[in-house]
């Protein structure tokens, strides 16, 4: 078929790729990728082994102690280099030997709970009446001022239950991925930020409230239905610990106690908690390892998930199927004996869970820093809570040296595309990277930013970081933070899926002629609503 002229230069010109696409994707390294990561990967015995072998690994817990040994001892089989474990101060680590609950009137009865993390044991069982306080608030202490000497307060509202009406295990349709390509405008209130700040230390002033009352333990209701819990809790710092035993109640069996406790049947209650503190080194670590680049001036891109997990479970899909990605992406690169241009670097992170700490703690050791905390009111809090508040922004002189950052912490769904976090020169260059990953469900890329894990420091101090998006599966609906969150709920195909394309951005990252774009270094927002009104008291 002849082309007139015209049509001619219409089609070279759809035919000649754009300045963004001209950076060649290396689909011949992603074909040794592909091979490697699908048909020789070790991704589920490496997720085995930290959750059937190790268990749940609170920070600083003797099982977090054993999963840094080994994550490093992995890095250093698989060849990679400047394998460390960097610290961070902490606090103390934590751990359950046992723990029971019962009713022991009206009739007898096990009860599902478990201790919340960093409060003590009973030294042997407390039984006594139970007294239903909710208390949300420093307020509502008032209410309950002489009333809860020599009980085990329910401190939770006992809300109806809630059947499920959606099935518990989904892939992301067509739809949810669309929805996920909306911008949404950032929102900065000053007003709302005083009003967090003013419940963040809520825990630890109920635990002081119910000990110069008397109390002997306190129960709170599980957040989610169906015999799960959970345990988390963050009052972990050394000489801030609770004095009080806590413990979280499956709901079903907190509601019966409630109930109960409206008739003329009022229950008695025995919990039994053996806990241990561990203070023999209050630094939590950071697990790192390289492979080095050819071009020291060039940077690192880098690639990260949390190690730490809460302990009702074994942390499998929280975040031991992240880290077991990460590492099994450094695994199939260092197999294949690339030599990126720039180094590709390899995180675990430790403390996400009581607030992001180690990847902040990289933050503040190599990329930038804020002012310290001047408000006296809020230097009794933690300081991760502030941080994002205090300005201006000092970047550190490695700030430009990490290129990009890219996190895996949402179950152990396959990769369906990446959040571009707002930054819209980065949407065509990953929708290149994930070309040839169409035929596996990878194709979107999402203007929509995120949060909650370890990318969001990272994104306030101007550094690319990323979040992939994943299949939800049942993460959230029955799996996060929960009791049933064990290896049998990994899928093996979906995590190989998630370690090739880990591995390839980690490599297109790494050999691109130019770094991935930045977004301007943030700076202090002025008021979304500069005629915002505070709330009443």
């Amino acid at each position: 078929m002849r082309l007139a002229p015209t049509a001619l230069l219409a089609f070279a010109l759809a035919a000649t790729p754009s300045p963004i696409a001209a950076q060649q994707v290396d689909r011949v390294t992603i074909n040794r990728i592909i091979d490697e990561g699908f048909n020789r990967s070790e991704v589920m015995e490496t997720a085995a082994y930290l959750t059937d072998r190790i268990g749940g690994r609170l920070t600083n817990s003797p099982q977090m102690r054993a999963a840094e040994l080994w994550t490093q001892q992995r890095f250093r089989d698989w060849g990679l280099s400047n394998v460390r474990a960097e610290g961070f101060e902490f606090g103390r680590g934590w751990s359950i030997n046992s723990h029971l609950s019962r009713m022991t009137a009206p009739r007898p009865l096990v009860l599902r709970s478990i201790p919340i993390a960093w409060t003590p044991s009973t030294n042997g069982p407390i039984s006594a009446g139970i007294v239903v306080a909710p208390m949300t608030e420093v307020d509502d202490f008032a209410r309950w001022r002489g009333q809860l000497r020599g009980r085990i307060v329910l401190i939770s509202r006992p809300m109806p239950g809630s059947e499920p009406t959606d099935p518990a295990f989904r892939r992301l349709t067509d739809e949810d991925l669309r929805q996920r390509n909306t911008y949404q405008q950032p929102n900065y209130s000053p007003l709302e930020i005083e009003r967090n700040l003013a419940r963040a230390d809520f825990a630890e002033r109920l635990d002081a409230f119910l000990v110069e009352e008397g109390a002997l333990a306190w129960v709170r209701i599980s957040y989610r239905d169906g015999g799960l819990v959970h345990g988390t809790g963050y009052l972990y710092q050394a000489g801030r610990t609770p004095r009080l035993p806590g413990v979280e109640m499956a709901a079903e069996d907190y509601r019966r106690l409630a109930r109960l406790a409206l008739t003329d049947a009022s229950p008695t209650l025995e919990i039994s908690s053996d806990v241990r503190f561990h203070d023999e080194d209050t630094n939590a670590y950071n697990i790192l390892a390289d492979i080095p680049g050819s071009d020291p001036r060039a940077g690192y891109v880098m690639a990260g998930a949390h190690l730490d997990s809460w302990v009702a479970a074994d942390g499998a899909v929280d975040n031991a199927a992240g880290s077991a990605v990460v590492m099994e992406a450094a695994r199939i690169l260092s197999r294949l004996g690339v030599r990126p241009r720039r180094t590709i670097r390899f995180a675990l992170w430790s403390g996400e869970e009581q607030g992001i700490l180690g990847s902040l703690a990289y933050v503040e050791r190599h990329l930038a820093t804020r002012p310290p905390e001047t408000n006296p009111e809020r230097q009794r809090l933690r300081p991760n809570q502030t941080w994002r508040y205090r300005w201006p922004i000092t970047p550190l002189p490695g700030h430009r040296d990490l290129v990009a950052y890219f996190n895996l912490d949402n179950g152990a769904g396959r990769i369906r595309g990446i959040h571009a976090e707002g930054n819209v020169a980065a949407v065509p260059i990953f929708q290149d990277w994930l070309a040839p990953f169409a035929s596996m469900g990878a194709t979107n890329v999402a203007i929509r930013s995120t949060g909650g894990t370890d990318h969001v420091y990272m994104q306030s101090v101007g550094i690319p970081g990323y979040q992939f998006i994943q299949d939800p599966l049942d993460y959230g609906s029955r799996l996060h933070h929960t009791s049933i969150d064990t290896y049998d709920h990994l899928r093996a195909e979906d995590m190989r899926q998630a370690a090739v394309i880990m591995a390839s951005f980690l490599w297109n990252a790494a050999n691109r002629d130019e770094p991935l774009p930045r977004m301007p270094l943030p700076n202090q927002p002025r008021p979304s609503d500069p005629f915002e009104y505070p709330e009443d008291d």
